[in-house]
């Protein structure tokens, strides 16, 4: 399957939308309790949550009945970085334009681009040149 980047995001968005200390997010293929989530099949959601848990943006993930259930504990800080750089859709449409561009579309290199996009946008709003 290949990576499908606007999942990943509204993976983490929608896990950021549910968990605090003590509760987790939950993923069932039924589940139609994730808006954000609703777009893409069941199969995609699985595979783009464990590649969130591989490239260390969650933790705790606990596949349950087969993998049909998929329990999340949180962000990890790269989680929560990789959404604090890509919230504002302007800027992931940008990170996502730079990234094919390039050829770049490793979540690796989305991190990337997405902290270097911020880091000149604070450079330009100080004028640090």
């Amino acid at each position: 399957m290949k990576l499908n980047p606007d999942c990943i995001r509204d993976i983490l968005m929608s896990i950021e939308d549910v968990t605090e200390y003590g509760t987790s997010f939950e993923y069932s293929p039924d589940d139609k309790d994730h808006e954000k989530l609703l777009k893409y099949s069941s199969k995609e959601v699985q595979y783009h949550i464990r590649q969130c848990e591989m490239a260390g943006l969650i933790v705790d993930v606990i596949p349950a009945y087969g993998g049909e259930l998929m329990i999340v504990g949180d962000l990890s800080p790269a989680g929560h970085e990789f959404l604090a750089n890509t919230r504002k859709s302007a800027i992931w449409e940008g990170v996502k334009g730079v990234a094919g561009e390039i050829g770049a579309n490793s979540l690796s290199s989305l991190a990337e681009i997405a902290k270097q996009a911020v880091f000149a946008l604070i450079k330009q709003h100080f004028g640090i040149t």
